[in-house]
């Protein structure tokens, strides 16, 4: 595996840019300098990040997102798909 995250990633399983082998090692966005967790997608080469809003869900049970624009950093929080619970 590639220590860069790819340019477009997805929580949604539903979705063609969802890669659960990526999910599973961790990834870090730094959105606008500012460090968030609450990311559902991200794409670096566009500028911008989907965010849960609140606790609403739309009518499929999803929850529902709002699109923010800005400068996207990414990174994977592990080395190399190595696991630290060892």
């Amino acid at each position: 595996m590639s220590d860069t995250p790819p340019d477009r990633l997805s929580n949604d399983p539903r979705s063609k840019f969802h890669q659960p082998e990526l999910l599973e090692r961790g990834i870090g966005i730094r959105f606008n300098g500012t460090e968030r967790t609450n990311v559902e997608e991200y794409c670096i080469s566009e500028g911008w990040v989907r965010v849960q809003v609140g606790r609403a869900l739309d009518r499929r049970g999803m929850p529902m997102t709002m699109k923010l624009k800005g400068t996207v950093e990414a990174w994977f929080l592990d080395s190399a798909g190595e696991t630290a619970a060892d």
